[in-house]
């Protein structure tokens, strides 16, 4: 990959699911591969030609699956000089399903940091797009003190809202979707962004509002943008005799006929269904045009997922039942550079474009329909709705009433002068109100505003004088009933690093205050650690002078406003300060009283409701603690991990609770000591993490041996491979409670 120049804005996007290249995209292939996937290359591509900008990454998922094209376990795709798509690993080499991809979004975090430290150049924002993406994209602004920019796409309770409306059972909803797991993701990236992309205002006014975390001044519309290089209306001779129009031509008895052309992937969400109905109910539609639906890709319908599956055999059924061969086509296959093409066979036969989707942010399609010539007939919701406002192009519809639909139809193809107004008014609103370069212009403006606040902590590169710099290694410990408990254990602990010559550093994780940690190291024997995280992670300090790293402090000041947190939760019944000594700069400390203490949940909502933003840690039935959104044991771990240029792989972490979990869950080595409390119970069977049958100072010693961490074996333990079983396990730990720590952002 080429190393673009340092002038300029270098901007970030991450979108993690779906299967992402430059050319000939897969669109419509299955749920993961649709629109979001189009608007962020094509937003990337539209970036790296402003001239404000020498750099655009788009970070996504690294592929290796024989079901899939091998394009997508290319590391790097080049784009143009300053634009590129990176894959990086995230969980099994296989495609997934964003469903399932949850439990490994932590270690993604890790594997970004390592490759920002190879580029030596940290972004000027990140863009995360949908849920999963909002996740990583929190994290990793967390650790870089970067501003965080959020485009949801569709969002988990409006979602959860059109399913329990169509009948679907909660417990349903969250076995398919890990609603809940979604939906707190949205919550925490709507929190920490300082800036979020919405395409229409509905989508503010109604589907944002409807989140804890809403806060409109800190949304932004801006429609996305359509290639118009690529949909226009002009068609050479060639394109008339192309072999998509051949292809679709043999459907119809006579093709000659205007075109009623809907074209989305096969879901049903999409609601293709009812435009079949409509179509084949309708007393004079089929005499006045053929249909022409383009849902995807398929080879083999029985093969493919269930969603897909469902709806490609619904509309079979309904063809049948309707008896509408001859006047419907459904080819199985076209590639992108088909899709501009079936847009123009539309608009040269007179023809009209439906979009009867149930719900719809945006609408993409429209835009590119528009721009190619055609009157548009789409759902009265959201995106159409800006659209078709602002063009004025076309009919809003009912997309549950199959009357209303074919009745829009039926007055756009009988009224002549009606389809030249609104195919003029497509071309002319497309190219003027939807191109990219007027995207780009507007979200540039917004971006510049944001930028440089909070400005940059530290620079990736920056190191500081400290055996940090010469350790190979490092092991990282939770203090109490980990490192301490067993004094035979930890001599023999230390024993083994001292054997290293130095090239293993040891770093002490605790939620105590530094005072009484090194009281109680001192009273153990434990020599001062190179480094001590301590107060949940809200303090770090390094060697035996104990300098406090003041990048960090200032680093997670971000939105930390502790009287004001104070004052909201002041008179909460259950809820009381811990003495004196036991507050912290930035850590709040409650003692709890569970019987009169409201949930976590609860108090998370009341803070977010005030836009006041942190971590609450709720911990054996009896404290909370909150501490700043950039705080945590994990999030330390991590930013150690950068500043110090350190391998992930090459840090062991031993941990024995449940606020251990959060750094056991990265890309590092995992021990969970034998004394360990339940909570971690659920952890069994993870990659990378180890449950060993020795407590304290002993668990550890046997894991380093396990994973041969310290290289005194013939042979080194090597993970097993993520299996198939362990999809279903990983998304079943994600839906469990955790009843003793639960760690959340508010």
């Amino acid at each position: 990959m080429s190393q673009p120049s340092n002038n300029g804005l270098y901007i970030m996007l991450i979108s993690v699911h779906g299967l992402i290249r430059g050319n000939n995209m897969e669109l419509g292939r299955d749920a993961d591969t649709g629109g979001q996937i189009k608007y962020v290359v094509e937003l990337a591509k539209a970036l790296g030609e402003h001239p404000d900008v020498s750099r655009v990454d788009l970070l996504t998922r690294q592929i290796f699956d024989k079901k899939v094209d091998a394009d997508y376990s290319a590391p790097s795709e080049q784009l143009s000089p300053n634009v590129a798509i990176v894959r990086l690993p995230c969980g099994p080499r296989r495609y997934l399903r964003k469903e399932v991809l949850w439990p490994y979004l932590d270690i993604y975090v890790d594997n970004v940091l390592q490759h920002l430290r190879k580029s030596r150049r940290v972004p000027d924002l990140v863009h995360a797009h949908y849920a999963d993406a909002g996740y990583v994209g929190s994290r990793l602004v967390q650790l870089l003190g970067v501003p965080l920019m959020f485009t949801g796409h569709s969002l988990g309770r409006v979602k959860k809202q059109r399913l329990q409306e169509k009948g679907s059972k909660e417990s349903i909803i969250e076995n398919q979707y890990n609603i809940s797991q979604r939906i707190e993701a949205e919550e925490i990236t709507l929190g920490n962004a300082n800036l979020v992309i919405t395409s229409t205002n509905q989508e503010v006014e109604e589907q944002y509002e409807i989140y804890e975390n809403y806060h409109p001044r800190r949304m932004m519309v801006i429609p996305p943008g359509v290639d118009l290089t690529r949909f226009h209306n002009k068609a050479d001779e060639q394109e008339k005799r192309s072999p998509i129009k051949q292809h679709i031509d043999r459907f119809f008895d006579n093709p000659e006929k205007p075109i009623i052309l809907a074209l989305s992937r096969a879901d049903e969400r999409k609601n293709i269904a009812s435009l079949v109905r409509a179509y084949g109910e309708h007393p004079t539609l089929k005499k006045l045009a053929n249909l022409l639906i383009i849902a995807g890709n398929r080879d083999d319908i029985s093969a493919m997922d269930k969603g897909a599956r469902e709806v490609l055999t619904q509309l079979l059924l309904l063809i049948d039942r309707y008896d509408l061969y001859g006047y419907v086509a459904y080819p199985k296959h076209h590639d992108a550079d088909d899709v501009p093409k079936i847009y123009r066979l539309g608009a040269a036969s007179k023809g009209v474009f439906v979009n009867p989707a149930l719900t719809e942010p945006f609408g993409l399609t429209l835009i590119e329909a528009a721009a190619c010539g055609l009157p548009v007939v789409a759902t009265n919701d959201g995106g159409p709705r800006d659209i078709l406002g602002t063009c004025n192009n076309g009919l809003l519809i009912n997309p549950l009433d199959t009357e209303d639909i074919a009745n829009a139809i039926e007055k756009i193809l009988t009224n002549r002068k009606l389809w030249e107004k609104y195919s003029r008014n497509s071309q002319q609103g497309a190219f003027k109100h939807y191109s990219w370069q007027s995207h780009v212009e507007k979200y540039l403006t917004s971006v510049k505003q944001v930028v440089g606040k909070p400005k940059r902590v530290t620079d990736i590169a920056t190191t500081k004088r400290s055996r940090l710099l010469s350790v190979d290694k490092l092991l990282v410990c939770d203090v109490d009933d980990t490192l301490l408990g067993n004094k035979e254990g930890l001599e023999k602990l230390l024993e083994a690093i001292g054997l290293s010559h130095d090239k293993v550093g040891l770093a002490v994780v605790t939620g105590r205050r530094i005072e009484s940690t090194m009281e109680v190291l001192e009273k153990w024997n434990v020599p001062v650690p190179d480094v001590l995280v301590t107060a949940v992670g809200s303090e770090i300090y390094y060697g035996h002078r104990m300098v406090e790293d003041t990048d960090w402090t200032k680093h997670i000041n971000y939105r930390w406003k502790p009287e004001a947190m104070r004052e909201a939760l002041e008179n909460f019944p259950g809820l009381k300060l811990q003495q004196a000594p036991d507050q912290r700069r930035f850590k709040i400390s409650y003692d709890v009283d569970p019987k009169l203490a409201p949930s976590v949940k609860q108090i998370r909502t009341h803070l977010r409701k005030r836009d006041l933003h942190a971590k609450l840690i709720y911990s054996h039935h009896a404290y909370l603690d909150l501490l700043p959104v950039r705080a945590s044991k994990g999030l330390a771990i991590q930013y150690l991990t950068i500043k110090w240029g350190l391998d992930p792989r090459k840090i062991l972490v031993a941990g024995d609770s449940g606020n251990d979990e959060e750094m056991l869950r990265g890309n590092n080595l995992g021990v969970i000591v034998a004394n360990y409390s339940k909570e971690l119970a659920r952890l069994q069977g993870r990659r990378d993490i180890y449950f060993a049958q020795g407590a304290h100072a002993w668990g550890i010693l046997e894991g380093m041996n396990y994973y041969d961490f310290l290289g005194n074996n013939s042979e080194s333990h090597e993970p097993d491979s993520t299996t198939e079983s362990q999809e279903q396990q990983d998304l079943q730990e994600q839906q469990q409670t955790n009843d003793i720590d639960t760690v959340t952002d508010a």
